[in-house]
C-alpha cells in the first residue's frame, strides 16, 4: 500500500507522480478497506451493507443508495448482477461528484494500468490530454511519439475517437478509448484553431518508452538542454547530463520545457535548485484547503548551474512541474522565459493505493511560485512572447522530418544570447 502526491498532470496518456510520506489518510483507507475484504483479499460485498452507518451525513439519506442497489439486484433484466462491479462503479461516481477532472477513483484493474505507466513505459500514442475551456484538449504530444509523428499538436480539441463522439466523456474515459496495444490504429477526430473544419488523424499505437533528457553542445559555450517530462528516470538522467555538461564549461544554457506536462514534485524542485543557491529560498509552496502552507526550498539539488545565464523555452504544453521550474527561475530573475503562455496546471493530487488494489487520486492543494503567483488556469506569461508558431516548416519540404522545420524558439533564444 502506498500514498503519493502528484502535480498535475493533466490527465493522461502519460502520467507522472511525486512520492511523499505516508499519513493520516492511509489510516482511514486501511481501516475502511480492510472491513470490506475477505480472507482472500477480495471485496466481500456483504461487508459493505452497514458501512453507511459509519459515514452518515445529515445532508443525505444513505438509505436511498441501498434502495437503488436492491432495485437493481431485483429488477434489472440481466441477472445475476455483479455486486463488485456495482460497488466499484459507485465509488467512481462518488469521486466524479467533485467535478474535478484530476480527482479519480480507480478500480483495481484501472489502478494497475495507471501504475504501470508511472515508469514511463507503456503502449499507446504518447500524448498528454487535459481539459481546457471545458473541452478535451491535447496538452502535448511527447517527443518522438506516435502522436507527434502523426501530426497531433498541442491545443488540438478531441471530438471523437474511432468515429465515436467523446465530447461528453471524462478525460479518463477518453484516455481508455485511445490507449491500446502496439501496432493497432486509433483515429482521433480533432479541431485545430477557431472556425476550422474537423479532421481525422490516424495514429498507430506503439511502445512508449522515451528518455526524458537530451542535450546538445551548440558551440561557443551554448548548451541546449531538453527536459520532456519528470518520470521515474528523470532525475538520474538529468544528473548524468549535468555532469557531462559541466565538462564543457557552459557559458549559456537553453532549457527547453516546451510540451513538458510535469510530473514528480521532488524532481521538479531539485531541477529548479540547480540554478539556485542553497539558501536562495522557496522554489514552490503548496496551499491546502485548511489554509496551511508547505514550502519546498532550494536546499534540494546540487546547484551546479548557479550563475550561468539561461533561456527557458515554454509553450501551451508546458504544465505543472515544468511550470514550477519556470516560475521559480522567472521570479528570481535567473532565467529569461521565451515562448507562449504556459498551460496553467497548478494543483496537487495525492495518490493512494488501497488494500484491495483500487486507488484514489484526489486534489489536495494548489501551488504558488516564490512571488506567490498562482498559475492554475492562468499560466505563466513569458518575458519574451513569440507570436508565431514555435516550429515553422521550411519551403520545399514534406514536413515529415525534424529537419524540415525551423525552431523559432531556439532562434529567439540564440538571438537573445548573442545580444548579451
Amino acid at each position: 500500500m502506498s500514498k503519493r502526491k502528484i502535480l498535475n498532470i493533466v490527465l493522461f496518456v502519460v502520467f507522472v507522480l511525486s512520492v511523499f510520506s505516508l499519513g493520516f489518510f492511509i489510516g482511514i483507507g486501511k481501516n475502511i478497506s480492510s472491513s470490506l475484504v475477505n480472507s482472500s483479499g477480495n471485496v466481500d460485498i456483504t461487508k459493505v451493507l452497514n458501512l453507511y452507518g459509519k459515514s452518515r451525513s445529515d445532508k443525505v439519506d444513505f438509505n436511498q443508495y441501498w434502495d437503488i442497489w436492491n432495485k437493481i439486484k431485483k429488477n434489472y433484466v440481466k441477472q445475476p448482477v455483479d455486486d463488485v462491479s456495482l460497488f466499484y462503479s459507485s465509488l467512481e461516481g462518488l469521486v466524479k461528484g467533485l467535478n474535478d477532472p484530476y480527482s479519480i477513483y480507480f478500480p483495481p484493474e484501472k489502478a494497475k494500468s495507471f501504475v504501470s505507466e508511472l515508469s514511463g513505459a507503456f503502449e499507446g500514442i504518447g500524448a498528454e490530454i487535459g481539459i481546457r475551456d471545458s473541452k478535451l484538449t491535447v496538452i502535448s504530444p511527447l517527443d518522438g511519439s506516435p502522436a507527434e509523428k502523426a501530426g497531433l499538436k498541442a491545443g488540438d480539441t478531441i471530438l471523437a475517437v474511432d468515429k465515436e463522439d467523446v465530447t461528453s466523456l471524462s478525460v479518463e474515459e477518453v484516455v481508455t478509448k485511445i490507449r491500446g496495444p502496439k501496432q493497432t490504429k486509433v483515429i482521433l477526430t480533432i479541431e485545430r484553431g477557431e472556425n476550422t473544419q474537423s479532421q481525422d488523424i490516424e495514429i498507430m499505437r506503439d511502445n512508449i518508452d522515451l528518455p526524458s533528457i537530451k542535450w546538445e553542445d551548440k558551440g561557443n559555450g551554448i548548451i541546449y538542454l531538453r527536459v520532456s517530462f519528470f518520470n521515474d528516470n528523470t532525475w538520474g538522467e538529468f544528473d548524468k547530463a549535468v555532469k557531462d555538461i559541466m565538462l564543457k564549461s557552459p557559458k549559456n544554457i537553453v532549457l527547453d520545457l516546451r510540451g513538458n506536462p510535469g510530473g514528480y514534485l521532488d524532481t521538479s524542485v531539485k531541477v529548479a535548485a540547480e540554478w539556485l543557491t542553497k539558501d536562495q529560498g522557496v522554489v514552490v509552496s503548496e496551499k491546502m484547503n485548511d489554509g496551511t502552507t508547505k514550502e519546498y526550498k532550494s536546499n534540494e539539488g546540487k546547484h551546479r548551474f548557479v550563475g550561468i545565464p539561461t533561456i527557458i523555452l515554454v509553450d501551451e504544453g508546458t504544465a505543472s512541474g515544468s511550470e514550477i521550474v519556470t516560475g521559480a527561475l522567472q521570479d528570481y530573475a535567473i532565467a529569461t522565459v521565451v515562448g507562449k503562455t504556459t498551460y496553467g496546471k497548478g494543483s496537487v493530487q495525492e495518490f493512494e493505493i488501497l488494500p484491495d488494489g483500487s486507488a484514489l487520486k484526489i486534489t489536495i492543494a494548489e501551488w504558488y511560485t516564490p512571488k506567490n503567483r498562482q498559475i492554475n488556469k492562468v499560466g505563466l506569461e513569458p518575458d519574451v512572447v513569440l507570436e508565431t508558431d514555435m516550429f515553422v516548416q521550411k519551403e520545399n519540404t514534406k514536413g515529415d522530418k525534424a529537419d524540415d522545420y525551423i525552431d523559432k524558439g531556439m532562434e529567439k533564444a540564440l538571438e537573445i544570447i548573442n545580444s548579451l
